[in-house]
């Protein structure tokens, strides 16, 4: 068994998010992550959920079940697709000596942390990146100190295919190798 990444879309009502928990802790699912926000569409809502200990043979009806909610418009199982997944945790780490300060700064520089509060007693840190990344630097940062932590739940988007991107505006004489190298150059 292995977490699960759910996308989903759902009209931006009162209960909607209750519902989808419902369906997930009504089955024994423990909700590891839940990232929900207002999309462009204020009256669409996109949340991003990682489920854990979801057997193979469960991951399809649970997003069908899911589906079937009043509220839910779209719901898809990115476990395994191409998408991108991030995260962002703020990290204190406290009783730093100080001739290991400027050796912390540098392993938040590799990770691409940013030091968002300097204190005589700790550093705080902003990351972002996927979970796997904010893992491997809280694991680091230990080194250092005590470390305290907080972070957002994983917010996931599917990676669109070529075929799939919007239609740019070109002209209707274009052929098709011209419209993907404009398109290419634009990302």
């Amino acid at each position: 068994m292995k977490k699960q990444l759910i996308s989903l879309l759902v009209e931006n009502q009162p209960g909607a998010l209750m519902r989808v928990a419902g369906v997930l802790t009504s089955r024994g699912y423990n909700i590891e992550s839940l990232t929900v926000a207002k999309t462009l569409d204020p009256t669409l809502s996109s949340m991003t959920i990682v489920v854990d200990d979801v057997s193979d043979d469960n991951r399809e009806l649970l997003i069908k079940q899911i589906t079937r909610l009043v509220n839910v418009i779209k719901a898809v199982d990115l476990t395994d697709s191409k998408s991108v997944q991030r995260e962002l945790a703020l990290i204190k780490v406290s009783s730093v000596r100080p001739e290991l300060r400027s050796a912390l700064t540098k392993e938040a520089e590799i990770f691409r942390a940013r030091i968002v509060d300097v204190a005589p007693t700790h550093y705080t840190l902003e990351v972002t990146g996927s979970p796997d990344k904010i893992e491997a630097l809280i694991d680091l940062l230990h080194h250092y100190g005590d470390v305290e932590m907080i972070r957002s739940g994983s917010m996931a988007m599917a990676r669109m295919p070529k075929n799939q991107l919007p239609t740019p505006m070109f002209r209707m004489d274009a052929d098709e190798a011209s419209i993907e190298t404009a398109v290419d150059s634009q990302g």
